[in-house]
């Protein structure tokens, strides 16, 4: 592997992306940047060759927590620092692993030492690393619930925490956050979605030019490292220049009573929440200006501040993409305009405006240039990259009943005229989902030990405290009433002679902890004839939609199965996109026979292999179906043969009864037996439904 980190100034195009990330190194104030984009996109590639643009700093000697030589923090756990001068290193790119522990990330105390010497042994963490650096998160949206609360608190008030028991230890831990995703693998917490100051979207080209200048570059790289790093020296210097300038120029920028107007302007207009988008707003169109070289905010910084600061922020359904209607924001901020904003000055030093393009593009190897700026768009890129606007869903209301006739799936070899809309072989067209509502929890019996979340009984180490047990590996959370327990009958044999109790490795007992986990929850959803009617689909599809919505705020992961016709069909396999379910959801077609025992046994092959791939995981299943099966001979039984099944495999599932009329077959709620789960009617999934509706999904067998 290379050690000569890619060229900045070498990357081709990513332009947001790279005036994000200059923007927070001219002004670290405005929070960090957030890329979401596809995969192999460079975008891991173009934030750590960041890092190498960035001025070197002063630290104290020996420090381990960087504090800076002119204002050491008082409470370092190094110090107190005296007088001395300092001594100059690179700025620090940390990056944090997805998969990290919590000592990891904060640090960890020697709980041995502190009860049975009084000493407080701390050995940093990342965040003391990260200290006055860059704190690099790859696929941010993957990381754990715990670890994303630590990164909000140090985040929000500058400072790492470590507690235990009693024992405390501060620090300074201050830091621009970037992090980088891919939405197909699921969304943010909103949390922390607010805490990054700038987003961005990126993809890969779709100029051919472009593209083969990619591979060119690294091939070329690749070939050899430190030869193309050499080629672009000269580029990296003149922007590594510029950042330097922009940082002096930036205390003397104006930002005027108009620019403020026409920021607050928008952020009402846009409905975010707070006022953090205000604040981020102004910091970003001041570090424009700067960057252009201008001493004034003009409307043009203000417009492209907007444009990076709000699409994650503002008002919106977690299934809704982020963007800003450009139409409507060029309206507010010609409605909010005063005539006190200057033209910017297309003369500024080094540069043409506050795009960032400027004198000596098209340095080494074609375009770019030494100031990084953006190059101009290839043709029809901005089409191809321009935010849609957002479409109202089609929404139909819940069904009322249709008298005493049962509905009935019409046969193809009865000669029934197809309905209005119907594709080959009765096929319906999509219908969309009615309005979502706030679901009933369901969970899965039992405590496992599965990754952190927000649904079921979990052994995890937040929580509330169970028991004790001895430590496996590092201690992580001491439970000091064993502990004490453990050591007190010793204390004569070990010659205790003082008030201080004499603790062994021995003694030291970890807290056993119950909190609650992330599940799989699979959703096998009927699509057959049976469910076709256009307002009986609506309420399925939001009935399902709640649910998705409900998995999207418990972190699970979920997958999407269809049966209808003669066949069932995995549409979505299991993935933490909860997002990625609602638009196959809402693209869901109808139509044709109920193939239920297909249906069923495509659900248990997806559990088998998931079950192989995180074994950790509990699955629930959630049959989404009237309880009818039709097609081949004896169609029930053999779908109360595959439910038994799932019921020999021990998965935890409920049926969602949709069978409407005054007149019910039962059906689902006899498959709900065979599954040795329960069945609920979409009124039943209600959150302020029926009072006392048992939550947990519980076998017929243990009720018994």
């Amino acid at each position: 592997m290379a050690s000569v980190p890619y060229p900045f100034t070498a990357v081709v195009g990513m332009d947001d992306m790279r005036l994000s990330l200059l923007l927070n190194a001219v002004s670290p104030g405005i929070g960090g940047v957030l890329v979401r984009g596809e995969k192999g996109t460079a975008k891991s590639t173009l934030v750590r060759s960041l890092a190498a643009l960035l001025p070197a700093m002063d630290v104290v000697p020996g420090c381990r927590f960087s504090c800076a030589p002119e204002a050491p923090d008082p409470g370092c756990p190094d110090g107190p620092h005296e007088a001395a001068p300092g001594v100059r290193r690179p700025t620090r790119l940390v990056e944090l692993p997805v998969g990290a522990s919590e000592d990891r990330l904060v640090g960890a105390l020697d709980i041995e030492r502190a009860l049975s010497e009084g000493v407080k042994a701390f050995e940093p963490g990342l965040l003391a690393r990260a200290h006055r650096g860059i704190l690099y998160v790859d696929e941010v949206n993957l990381l754990h619930d715990h670890l994303v609360d630590l990164l909000l608190d140090a985040a929000a008030m500058g400072a790492s925490h470590v507690e235990r028991e009693g024992v405390s230890v501060r620090h300074a831990a201050r830091f621009l956050l970037v992090g980088t995703m891919n939405p197909e693998e699921g969304e943010l917490r909103p949390q922390l979605l607010d805490r990054f100051g700038l987003t961005v979207e990126v993809a890969a080209s779709r100029d051919p030019e472009q593209r083969v200048e990619v591979v060119r570059r690294r091939l070329a790289y690749d070939d050899d490292p430190a030869g193309f790093a050499a080629r672009w020296a000269g580029d990296e210097a003149a922007l590594r220049e510029r950042i330097a300038a922009a940082r002096d120029l930036l205390p003397h920028v104006r930002l005027g009573d108009g620019a403020l107007r026409r920021i607050a302007a928008t952020c009402a207009a846009f409905e975010v929440d707070g006022m953090r988008a205000d604040i981020v707003m102004a910091r970003t169109a001041t570090a424009l200006a700067a960057w252009a070289g201008r001493t004034d905010v003009a409307v043009e910084d203000v417009r492209r501040a907007a444009l990076l600061a709000l699409p994650h922020r503002r008002r919106r359904s977690p299934f809704d993409a982020p963007g800003l209607d450009e139409d409507r924001l060029d309206e507010v901020l010609e409605q909010a305009g005063g005539d006190d904003e200057p033209e910017p000055d297309p003369q500024g030093p080094g540069d043409g405006g506050p795009d960032g393009g400027g004198p000596g593009d098209g340095g080494p190897d074609g375009g770019g240039g030494p100031g990084g700026g953006v190059p101009p768009q290839p043709a029809g890129r901005e089409a191809e990259t321009a935010p849609e606007p957002d479409a109202a869903p089609e929404t139909d209301a819940l069904p009322e009943p249709q008298g005493d006739r049962p509905e009935t799936e019409p046969s193809p070899a009865a000669g029934a005229a197809p309905r209005p809309g119907a594709g080959p072989a009765g096929e319906q067209s999509p219908v969309g989902a009615a309005e979502p509502f706030r679901a009933r929890v369901l969970t899965v019996p039992g405590v496992g030990d599965g990754a952190a979340g927000r649904r079921s009984r979990a052994r995890t180490e937040h929580g509330r405290t169970t028991g004790a047990r001895r430590p496996r590996g590092a201690l992580t959370r001491l439970h000091l009433a064993a502990t004490v327990q453990a050591a007190a009958p010793h204390q004569r044999a070990r010659g205790r002679s003082g008030a201080g109790l004499v603790v062994r490795r021995d003694d030291l007992r970890q807290a056993v902890r119950e909190g609650r986990e992330g599940n799989l929850v699979l959703f096998a959803v009927d699509a057959s004839g049976s469910m076709a009617a256009r307002q009986r689909m609506g309420a399925v599809k939001g009935a399902v939609l709640s649910l998705l919505l409900d998995a999207y705020q418990r972190r699970d992961k979920v997958g999407l199965v269809t049966f209808r016709g003669r066949d069932a069909e995995l549409v979505l396999p299991p993935t933490s996109s909860v997002d990625a379910a609602a638009a196959r959801l809402e693209r869901l077609p109808t139509g044709g026979r109920t193939p239920l025992a297909a249906g069923l046994l495509k659900a248990r092959e997806v559990l088998r292999v998931e079950r192989l791939r995180d074994p950790a995981r509990r699955p629930l299943l959630v049959v989404v179906t009237d309880g009818r099966a039709t097609g081949g001979p004896e169609p029930l039984r053999l779908a109360a043969r595959a439910a038994g099944l799932h019921a020999a495999d021990g998965t935890a599932s409920v049926v969602v009864d949709c069978e409407a009329g005054h007149v019910r077959l039962g059906l689902a709620a006899g498959l709900a037996r065979d599954l040795g789960g329960t069945a609920v009617t979409l009124d039943e999934l209600r959150a302020d439904a029926i009072a006392g509706l048992v939550k947990d999904v519980r076998s017929t067998r243990r009720a018994a």
